[in-house]
């Protein structure tokens, strides 16, 4: 009696993947950032606006500025570590953003 063929592995083995973004809300006329790092960038988002994200963030409706993939969790901690310390590129983000036309409505 022959076997059925064994299904083909559809599924590759992916890497894991680690991102660091860069969120912004306007605030009383002020614009803010924050900068941080995921697994799962929608989930993190969707978090920092239902506001079980990080404490500094929450009571605020944040959007994605920027994002970077990285291929280990200690390239993009460090890129992080980086990124919260470069307020010219964080103020280059928020400026551009409200330049859009958008920075009076996260949405």
């Amino acid at each position: 009696m022959k076997r059925p063929p064994k299904a083909a592995k559809t599924a590759r083995k992916t890497r894991p993947q680690f991102f660091v973004y860069v969120l912004g809300c306007l605030t009383r006329n002020r614009h803010l950032t924050y900068v941080g790092w995921t697994n799962d960038l929608e989930l993190r988002l969707a978090r920092h606006n239902d506001g079980t994200g990080a404490r500094s963030t929450r009571g605020h409706i944040w959007i994605l500025l920027h994002s970077e993939r990285h291929r280990s969790k200690e390239a993009a901690m460090s890129r992080e570590w980086h990124l919260k310390r470069d307020r010219k590129f964080r103020k280059q983000l928020a400026n551009a953003w409200a330049s859009t036309g958008r920075g009076s409505s996260p949405i």
